[in-house]
Order: structure tokens, then sequence, then C-alpha cells
């Protein structure tokens, strides 16, 4: 096979040219001069030998294979310029994927962004005409990655990010705070560390944040409790601090904070969320103090978990008016007193767990709970009943009994229940059952009168200027 190369000048021309006989031969360097001519055309044969020599192979070396051409980039064509914009956003986070068990990946080809594994587009909300990754949902793909920043906060008209049960780890960019349609975030069960992402309080579209079952330490900022989210999930991290005050501002549904070390009492304004909170998580924390009567102002609750903690006092009575309560658990901590009648009435109620307590008392009607298997009292002080704690264990906690401020408290009734018998028996005051000849419980004393139940208020606002 022969190269030919042709050349034509007006002026003179100096043509230099490398020849690689063989591996063994050196390098051959040679320039010819030519005089200047108007149309006269060089023509240098490469191929059959070198000089005048006719036919056979002249002894020279055959000609070296040509080399392939260079690959030619894939065009790639984008049906939108917001999805060109993330693409190398993407394509660099999947560089940084150390892990990928279920080849999810493998998926992340081409322009066509819309249909990788875990991203969907739609359009945005400043143009109804565009398309955008509007979506990303990594849920249970187990990815694993050192960190998130250069990824999340670099796509700018996503709207729901989903990474839960995956490896990430690192902190949470402040750069979040720039994603302006972002209203749902989950990032739980990752390797997350750090404090609670600041970035949040800034972002006034958010309405889910789901940060559960990471490392990160530190306080949950007040401020969260003024945003508008609807649902908060902090569970199973390292937070460590006193319930805020302003608990009771927020507007969630949804509101979990168990397995840290919240500390305190569960405040009184609780009762100002009575509108909105529908499921109330605050078991095995380091709760303290009695229980505030508030809590029975929330009406539409419908799980209150605060088990596992260090809380005392009575079981207030306005807990009675948890009329939606279906999971009502206070197991593991230290209440004491009558178990009242008023709680065990409570129609949707289908778990109601006070087992490992210091409770001495229960009437005919949650006695009838227990029976169904709906009310746990086990390891508790109530004489005639299994599984008790002993006689010893149950005075010595009485010796150290904390009475709770403002008793009064503990029988108000904030709502209508015109169907129940009154008087109920009172969480207090109560008599030690155990120390009689016979085991049946002994009828409660008699209240003074500035304990006996009140009529039901006809507001919240009523309750408080008549406490």
């Amino acid at each position: 096979m022969s190269y030919y190369v042709s050349i034509s000048s007006k002026s003179q021309i100096i043509t230099t040219f490398f020849l690689l006989l063989s591996s063994s031969l050196p390098l051959f360097f040679s320039t010819t001069s030519f005089p200047e001519t108007k149309r006269e055309t060089l023509q240098i044969i490469i191929g059959g030998g070198w000089g005048g020599g006719g036919g056979g192979d002249g002894g020279g070396s055959p000609p070296l294979p040509t080399p392939p051409p260079p690959p030619v980039p894939e065009q790639l064509v984008f049906s939108d310029q917001r999805l060109a914009i993330v693409y190398p956003v993407i394509q660099n986070f999947k560089k940084t994927i150390t892990s990928d068990p279920l080849g999810i990946t493998k998926t992340w080809l081409g322009s066509d962004i819309c249909n990788y594994k875990g991203f969907f587009c739609d359009n945005p909300p400043d143009n109804k005409t565009a398309i955008a990754l509007a979506s990303v949902d990594f849920n249970g793909f187990r990815l694993k990655a050192p960190t998130l920043d250069g990824f999340l906060d670099q796509l700018p008209d996503i709207a729901l990010f989903h990474a839960n049960s995956n490896y990430f780890t690192g902190t949470i960019s402040s750069k979040i705070a720039h994603l302006r349609f972002l209203y749902e975030l989950d990032l739980s069960n990752n390797k997350f560390s750090g404090e609670f992402p600041s970035a949040i309080l800034a972002m006034e579209g958010l309405s889910f944040l789901d940060i559960r079952f990471n490392s990160f330490t530190g306080t949950v900022p007040a401020q969260v409790f003024n945003q508008t989210l609807e649902l908060l999930f902090v569970n199973n991290n390292a937070f460590k601090q006193k319930l805020p005050d302003n608990l009771g501002s927020t507007p969630v549904r949804y509101l979990t904070l168990a397995n840290n070390k919240f500390m305190g009492p569960i405040p009184k304004n609780i009762g100002k969320a009575a509108n909105n909170l529908v499921e109330v998580l605050f078991l095995n924390n380091q709760l303290s103090c009695c229980l505030p009567y508030e809590i029975g102002l929330l009406r539409e609750a419908t799980v209150f978990d605060a088990g596992e903690n260090q809380l005392t006092g009575p079981l207030p009575c306005s807990f009675g008016c948890l009329g939606k309560m279906e999971q009502l658990n206070f197991a593991g901590n230290k209440l004491y007193g009558v178990v009242p009648e008023v709680v065990c009435l409570l129609g949707k109620l289908a778990n109601l767990s006070l087992s490992d307590n210091y409770f001495t008392l229960v009437g005919p009607i949650c006695r009838g709970l227990i029976k169904s298997g709906v009310l746990d009292v086990r390891k508790n002080c109530i004489p005639g009943l299994p599984s008790q704690r002993s006689v010893a264990e149950c005075a010595e906690f009485f010796v150290h009994l904390r009475i709770c401020p403002d008793p009064a408290s503990y029988i108000i009734i904030p709502c209508e229940l015109s169907h129940l018998p009154l008087p109920l028996p009172a969480p207090f005051p109560f008599t030690f059952p155990w120390k009689n000849s016979s085991h049946s419980p002994s009828p409660p004393l008699p209240l003074p009168s500035w304990m006996q139940p009140r009529a039901p208020l006809s507001s919240d606002s009523d309750l408080i200027r008549h406490r």
C-alpha cells in the first residue's frame, strides 16, 4: 500500500520526512530542496523500495500499519437546557460512588436523564413548558459515597430528594439553602454526622424533613419548631438538649424525637399544637418532671409515645379528652397513683402501655382493658394483679416520692364528657393497699373540695385564665 503527498508552490519548497525502516534501523532523515517553479509537482513514492531499483523488495522493510483514527465523541442531545446543566453534576457524582451493589449507576448513561434509575423529571414551577430534574429517589439503593456535597446542592430544580437507607457520609452543605423548590428532604438511615444542618432554617418551602438514623450531634435549633413543616423526624441521632419551650408552636403533624438525649420536662405549651399534632414520639430519651395536663388538649393525636424516660407523677385526667388516641405509651417511667378510668374509656384506644411504673390502683373499666389486652400494667404496685413489683421495691419508691406542683391540674377534664360517671377516681391522694391485711384494694380517699372535678371549660383560653 502506498501513501501519496502532492505539493505545489510558487516558491522554494523544503520537504522533510521521517522513515522508520525497522526497530533495528536508525531513523533516516532527509531534506531535499527544489528550485522555484510555478506548476512543477513533486511526487514522492513510499513503498516498494528506495532509489531506482526495480522489482523485488529492494532490500527494504514492509510499511507500518496505519493507526486507527481517534474515536469521534458521542454527540449528546438534551431535551432541555436544564437537563444539560445537571448532566455533568450527575456524572461527577457517579465517579465518587465507591459501592453500588444493585448496579444502579449503570443506567446513568447518555443524555436521557429522565430515564436514569432514581431520577424523575417534570415541569418546573417557574416554566411549565420546560423539562427539569424534579425528583431524586435513592431509597434502598445502598449506594456508598463520601459526601453529597457538589451533587444535591447543584440540582437547581430539585423538589424532592429521598436517600433513605444508603451509606452516604459527611456533613450537609449549607448551599442546599439555595434550592428554592425543595420541599421534601429525606436523608434518613445513612452515616451523616456533624451538627443539625443549619441550612434548613433558611428553607421556607420545606415541609418534610427526615434525618433520623444518622449520627448528628449537638442541638436541634428552636427555630425549627417555628417553620412550616408538616413532618419532622430527628429520632435515632445523638442530639442532647432540653426540649425547647416553643415546642408547641410547631405546625407539624408528625413529630419524632425518639432515641436521643432530650432532657427536662415536656413543655406545657404543647397544647398549642392541639389542631395539628397527630403522632408524637418522645420515647427513650431523658425526659423528667411531671406530665403537663396540656397533653390532653391534643385532640387530633392518634399516637403519643413517651416510654422509657424518667417522667413522674400521676397520669392526668385530661388524657380522657384524647378522643382519637389509638396508641398511648408511658411504659418505663416513674408514674404513680390511680390509672384514671376516664383514660380507659377512650373509644379508639388499641394499646395503653403503663408497664414498669408505680401505679397503685386501677378501676373496673381499666381492668376490662387489662383482660382484653389493651392495657398493660405489668411491673407496677397494684395489689391483686400478676407480674407486679415487690412490696419492698414499691415501698422504697414511695419513701422518696416526688410530689408534682399544681396538683389540681391532674383532675381537670378540658372537654365535654357527659357520658362519664362522676366523681371519677382521682390520681391522688392514694393509699398503700399492700399494707392492709386484705389483698383487695382500698377505696380511694374522698377528695377535698378544691380537688373535685370541675365542669368543662368553654375554651382553652378560659382554662388558662382559670389557672
